[in-house]
């Protein structure tokens, strides 16, 4: 029984001295790892901001292409409208001349 008693806390610090020196391990390669992500990140960020004045430009031309179309539309929508107003105009000033 005393062997044990003496023997037990040896394996517990053993144990634990390991479980630190892991634990040590991985937060040292973690931090590494991180770092790296960063890195990435970093440059992805670089890139997509000397993008910027690409997509302005894009942005730009889209808005006017838009703008062109919605007042093709509104045009020819207003003609439509005038020739078929015109129409039922004239119908229902035959029928009330008739």
């Amino acid at each position: 029984m005393d062997f044990w008693l003496s023997f037990l806390p040896i394996i517990i610090y053993v144990l634990l001295i390991v479980l630190l020196v892991v634990g040590i391990i991985l937060g040292i390669k973690s931090i590494i790892t991180i770092n790296k992500v960063e890195k990435v990140v970093d440059d992805v960020n670089e890139k997509v901001e000397s993008l910027k004045g690409f997509f302005q430009i894009v942005d730009f031309t889209t808005d006017k292409i838009v703008t062109m179309t919605d007042r093709i539309v509104d045009a020819v929508s207003s003609v439509a409208s005038k020739i078929f107003f015109r129409k039922k105009e004239k119908k229902i000033k035959e029928e009330k001349n008739d």
